[in-house]
């Protein structure tokens, strides 16, 4: 489950943490403090669970090439600590927890997540057939971007701004992750040109910090659009756009590509100033809508367990 390296975790729950921000700010009424806080804690309990599965996923999808590589041959099955059959079994109870988490939400929930499992089953094999495993990743890591608005009564279907800005949020965070994780790929450059695994980091070992830089624009102008669609003010975009391009400006320009410790260094710690920066500005803008700092209105969206006011 990796959890002595949980930067994976806290990865795969920041897209959850944003669209619950998001959502609870734009819904009407505004979500209550209270439903946020219950609606975060399930999601960071999935995301540890479901950040769990894939590790055990991918494990035993990598179980003859984790032996090559420096950094993964004593994982367990690579070590044979445990054997495939075990793996399998041990899969079966960290995907049944992740169930009942999933559960806990509303049940709409259950029909958003579901697709998310085919990407957590297939991105192990991208590796091996293209240099962009990363986008692949990005499919599945952002897929929490979409579940904040369901987990608190909007139905993406029927509310055309939601759907907007869930759809750009999704598309930011994939391309962040595709940034981190070509930062991460290149810690393994030297043993995947030996174990003939693909990469990003591989394909543009030459003009990595371009692509990063090309990444860091979409992404930053994806969320920016997000706020537009959500109607959201100048908190976001000062706190959570801005924060986001000065963390992300940083890592690129300071990050030292051919130093492993370095470069686990940017990733790990990339999570806490991106990703914080991100929420702290929606934070922002949740508490300001909530306690009626803004003057004016900005995006409403009713939610689906909501009926309309009569006059």
């Amino acid at each position: 489950m990796r959890i002595d390296k949980p930067t994976g975790s806290y990865y795969l729950f920041f897209p959850c943490l944003f669209s619950t921000l998001i959502a609870a700010t734009v819904a009407t009424p505004i979500a209550a403090p209270s439903a946020v806080i219950s609606t975060a804690a399930l999601f960071f309990t999935g995301a540890l669970v479901m950040r769990g599965a894939g590790c055990t996923i991918n494990d035993l999808w990598d179980r003859n090439l984790d032996p090559l590589v420096e950094r993964t041959r004593l994982r367990p099955i690579a070590r044979r600590a445990i054997s495939p059959q075990q793996a399998i079994v041990f899969l079966g109870g960290q995907l049944f927890t992740g169930l009942a988490v999933l559960l806990s939400l509303p049940f709409e929930c259950f029909w958003y997540a579901t697709p998310s499992l085919l990407l957590v089953a297939t991105y192990p094999l991208a590796k091996r057939v293209t240099y962009y495993p990363q986008f692949v990743l990005g499919l599945t890591f952002s897929w929490g971007a979409m579940m904040g608005f369901p987990a608190l009564g909007i139905d993406l279907l029927s509310n055309q701004s939601a759907l907007v800005a869930a759809s750009c949020l999704y598309a930011s965070n994939a391309a962040w992750t595709v940034l981190y994780d070509m930062i991460y790929a290149h810690m393994d450059i030297k043993d995947d040109v030996k174990a003939g695994i693909k990469s990003i980091a591989l394909k543009h070992e030459k003009e990595t910090k371009i692509v990063l830089s090309g990444l860091a624009v979409v992404q930053l102008g994806l969320l920016a659009a997000t706020g537009v669609a959500a109607g959201l003010g100048p908190l976001f975009f000062v706190g959570s756009c801005g924060g986001a391009a000065l963390t992300l400006g940083t890592m690129i320009r300071r990050v030292k590509l051919k130093e492993v410790k370095n470069c686990w260094w940017w990733f790990v710690n990339g999570a806490w100033l991106t990703g914080g920066a991100i929420s702290l500005g929606l934070a922002g803008e949740y508490l300001a809508r909530l306690y009626g700092l803004y003057e004016e209105e900005g995006t409403t969206i009713a939610r689906a367990d909501q009926k309309p006011a009569t006059a």
